[in-house]
């Protein structure tokens, strides 16, 4: 026997909807009863003024008073208030004497026998209302006395049957339920259309499901190792950051602005988010990947997404890989000039040249050996040192001259790393060395030395130098995977500097100088 898929849970928006049609009818059903004891109370209300009225006309007719002095009352009152009575609606009057004997009344038989409300009060003087069961059922009253000379000589009683009241309120009643089924209708429609937009909004999907959903969606967005912020149609202020974004960017807890974020993303154009690949962006302490994306529903783009990933440590690999191959790079070059050198002196041994060969040799060694022991004895970082030596061997190779000043000297500077320092000097070389490959007679000057408490590193080339804001974009800048590396060194150069609150400027030189200035603590680099 094949078993019965479960059932799915009823919607939300199905929900609401069956809520809102169960509450909307009970509050019309109660707002028509409510109507009808309303229309009943006023109907009440309005007899009563109005039988009242008829009831003091009646006695405070000078024919009612003669005519109970007649001989003969009810042969003059009678045709009198049973003309009135059909003239204003009324159901019955009845003039009666002090003791209750009936003068008039809308049934003949009844007169001359007792009226069977309450007169006391009117005996007294005094008009009042009542809702009594007399003769003719239910009715609502009203008693009044009737005075001649100052004498009480009789009393009207002037009413309306309640079942007229009845048969006036029922005759109301299809307009009033007309009206409640046209509310009703209505409503429904609203709360109907009110369900549909809902419906689309939560995807049909039912309030269990859509706390599920949330629950997962949460616990997701918050453990998953990448960076995420959310940008709904208001672009001024994230809808979601997840807690990995938040360290990443160094974003305090609370909302999120654009203006927030760092200086690079604050210049995205989230309003034309397409998938262009990733882009590296520096912050002041990391290198962070970005990838923008639209998204879109229904073909309207209802947001932007940006996932955000950490790369400082692989800048830092891919950097130290850079420099091993550059050393591996001059290794090699030195090595096949190495071999060059040496078959010209076995050469010019075998022809009997001895003192040119030792001569030719003897140089090369004495200016390598110079510059290697200057480097050692000025620059107590080893790093350092070792980076100088291969970038004049790499720039060589590349048909740069790379002269390290005599002036470069360099103690320790516990407030800077070895990588750092790397950072800084071979970033700066390398773009000095880009810049100068272009021109007749290629250069590069480079002094790395301390000055008054600051670290002041000067990287000079024979190159047509970078202006203020071209200097301002490079430093800033990211990248896109898909267009290319534009200018990542001189930005890791400006995260470094930023860093320990430095400066990196542009100076006019015989060629350009790019100079950075870094503080250092009392007795630092000495």
């Amino acid at each position: 026997m094949a078993r019965r898929s479960p059932r799915r849970p009823m919607s939300l928006a199905r929900q609401l909807l069956l809520l809102q049609v169960a509450v909307l009818a009970l509050v019309i059903a109660a707002g028509t009863a409510l109507g009808i004891v309303d229309q009943l109370r006023d109907s009440d209300d309005a007899n009563r003024r109005e039988v009242t009225a008829v009831a003091e006309t009646l006695a405070l007719s000078d024919s009612t008073a003669a005519a109970l002095r007649s001989p003969d009352p009810t042969a003059l009152l009678q045709p009198e208030t049973e003309r009135i009575r059909q003239a204003t609606g009324v159901d019955f009057i009845v003039v009666m004497a002090p003791d209750r004997t009936r003068y008039t009344h809308t049934n003949p038989a009844l007169i001359g026998q007792p009226f069977g409300g309450n007169i006391d009060r009117a005996l007294t003087g005094e008009t009042f209302t009542e809702t009594y069961a007399g003769s003719l059922g239910p009715s609502v009253r009203a008693v009044t006395p009737v005075y001649d000379d100052g004498t009480l000589v009789g009393l009207v009683a002037v009413g309306i049957t309640r079942a007229r009241v009845g048969a006036e309120v029922a005759a109301s009643l299809p307009l009033l339920f007309t009206l409640a089924g046209a509310g009703l209708v209505a409503s429904t429609l609203g709360a109907l259309l009110l369900s549909r937009r809902l419906r689309r909004q939560t995807l049909g999907l039912a309030p269990d499901e859509l706390r599920r959903l949330y629950e997962h969606h949460d616990a997701v967005l918050h453990s998953i190792g990448e960076g995420l912020v959310v940008f709904g149609r208001d672009e001024e202020v994230a809808e979601l950051v997840n807690d990995e974004a938040r360290r990443l960017l160094e974003l305090p807890d609370g909302p999120v602005r654009l203006a927030s974020l760092p200086a690079s993303l604050r210049r995205l154009d989230l309003s034309d988010a397409t998938d262009a690949g990733d882009e590296v962006h520096l912050t002041m302490n990391r290198v962070l990947v970005v990838n923008r994306h639209p998204v879109n529903w229904e073909g309207r783009r209802i947001g932007t997404v940006l996932t955000i990933r950490d790369h400082t440590e692989l800048q830092d690999v891919l950097g130290e890989l850079d420099s091993v191959r550059g050393f591996a790079e001059t290794l090699r070059s030195q090595a096949h000039e190495s071999a060059n050198r040496l078959h010209t002196i076995v050469t010019m041994v075998e022809l009997g040249r001895y003192d040119e060969a030792v001569a030719f040799a003897t140089d090369e060694l004495r200016l390598s050996q110079q510059l290697i022991d200057r480097l050692m004895a000025t620059v107590e970082e080893p790093a350092l040192a070792a980076l100088l030596l291969g970038k004049v061997g790499e720039a060589a190779e590349r048909g740069v001259t790379l002269t390290v000043t005599e002036d470069t000297a360099l103690g320790p500077v516990p407030t800077l790393r070895a990588r750092e320092l790397v950072t800084l000097v071979g970033n700066l070389v390398d773009n000095a060395v880009d810049a100068a490959r272009d021109t007749d007679d290629p250069w590069v000057e480079v002094s790395v030395r301390q000055e008054d408490s600051m670290l002041v590193i000067r990287v000079a080339d024979s190159g047509p130098g970078l202006s203020p804001d071209s200097l301002a974009n490079a430093t800033t800048r990211g990248y896109s995977t898909k267009s290319g590396s534009r200018g990542l060194g001189l930005a890791l150069v400006s995260q470094v500097v930023g860093r320990h609150r430095g400066v990196l400027r542009a100076e006019p030189s015989l060629g350009s100088m790019l100079v950075v200035e870094i503080p250092l603590p009392p007795g630092g680099g000495s």
